[in-house]
């Protein structure tokens, strides 16, 4: 059966009773979001499992769901992944709507800009600035679609606070091979060039009403969103005149000069006394404290409970810093995390029960 590019389908999402367009070549989730119908969703590659929901009637497409994250069994029973499936008559699905008091959830929609920055800022790594043309609205943590010239996106978690509506920064390592890294931004994207994303997207997000002190983990260009989150309560600071919670935040590389933006952090540590930052390196001796960020936060916190915790890097780094909060009594209510996954990890059957959050 083939798709149309024209042709919409009613979707109705229950138990809201929302009923909504969409086309057959565009997936259910995406037409939710656009509507401002939020569902639950983290990579929006078929990955992770975070928009399974259940069709009650109706035909759809698949998609490319991974085999691990929609298994056979659940598919037999009606499951489907939102953020692949797309419908090939009119859908009922049954959606698990994300409503979070205090917590504004923008709808997606589409972006064009123009590269402003483009600077190496660690080996294989670049910061990507883009002013767009029109601003966006988004919360701290969240993240933007990228086009990439073949018609193909990625997604890239945003590094600026929100208050800064009219440009977004990404960071963006180096994937070999990849097509969005080695093959577009590393090779032929260059300052002055018009590009196109979409968002926002994601469930990972500050919630500033969360009145406790932050504990902030990184790894790699995982730091992008909680360079966001550090910058919006930096403007609450600047706008209140108090910021009343100690903020620690952990960054965690395999090699000393992947610690970018390290002397800013170290500057504004220096500025604001519930500011903390503690780089972590692990394969080298370094100016600094060695090791992986889940053993450097056990050593210093033995006892976690009290905080709010945001955890984001590769998947082996948060399940592994999500097992020792939790051994600090840190449960998930006070957790919130975001797995970076790329074709890699879904090729070898990358698959984290969540808990409660996760992205690509």
């Amino acid at each position: 059966m083939t798709t149309d590019t024209t042709t919409t389908h009613t979707i109705t999402v229950e138990p809201l009773g929302t009923e909504l367009q969409c086309r057959e070549d565009q997936s259910i989730l995406d037409a939710c979001l656009r509507n401002g119908v939020w569902l639950p969703h983290a990579c929006t590659h078929g990955t992770c499992g975070t928009c399974k929901a259940e069709v009650l009637e109706g035909a759809i497409d698949y998609g490319d769901a991974s085999p691990y994250a929609l298994l056979e069994s659940e598919r037999a029973e009606g499951a489907a992944l939102m953020c692949v499936a797309t419908p090939r008559e009119d859908v009922v699905i049954e959606g698990d709507v994300e409503i979070e008091e205090g917590i504004t959830m923008y709808p997606v929609r589409d972006f064009s800009g123009t590269v402003a920055v483009l600077d190496e800022i660690a080996p294989d790594v670049r910061r990507l600035v883009v002013d767009l043309d029109e601003p966006m609205d988004f919360n701290a943590g969240q993240y933007v679609q990228l086009n990439l010239p073949d018609g193909d996106d990625r997604p890239y978690s945003i590094a600026n606070a929100p208050h800064e509506r009219g440009r977004v920064e990404l960071h963006i390592k180096r994937t070999e091979n990849g097509a969005a890294t080695a093959g577009w931004v590393f090779d032929r994207l260059a300052v002055g060039d018009v590009v196109t994303l979409s968002g926002p997207y994601g469930k990972f997000y500050f919630r500033p009403d969360r009145d406790k002190p932050l504990l902030l983990l990184g790894s790699g260009t995982g730091l992008a969103p909680l360079v966001s989150i550090l910058k919006t309560v930096m403007a609450i600071e600047d706008e209140d005149g108090e910021w009343e919670h100690e903020v620690v935040m952990y960054h965690g590389v395999a090699l000393e000069n992947g610690l970018y933006d390290r002397e800013w952090f170290e500057q504004v540590a220096d500025e604001r006394d519930w500011f903390s930052y503690r780089p972590a390196v692990s394969r080298e001796e370094c100016d600094g404290r060695q090791g992986r960020v889940p053993a450097l936060l056990t050593e210093d916190f033995p006892r976690a409970g009290g905080n709010v915790a945001y955890i984001c890097g590769n998947p082996a780094m948060v399940e592994d810093t999500m097992r020792a909060l939790m051994k600090a009594r840190l449960f998930p209510r006070d957790i919130y995390r975001e797995d970076f996954f790329d074709a890699a990890d879904r090729a070898n059957g990358a698959h984290v029960v969540r808990s409660p959050l996760i992205k690509r």
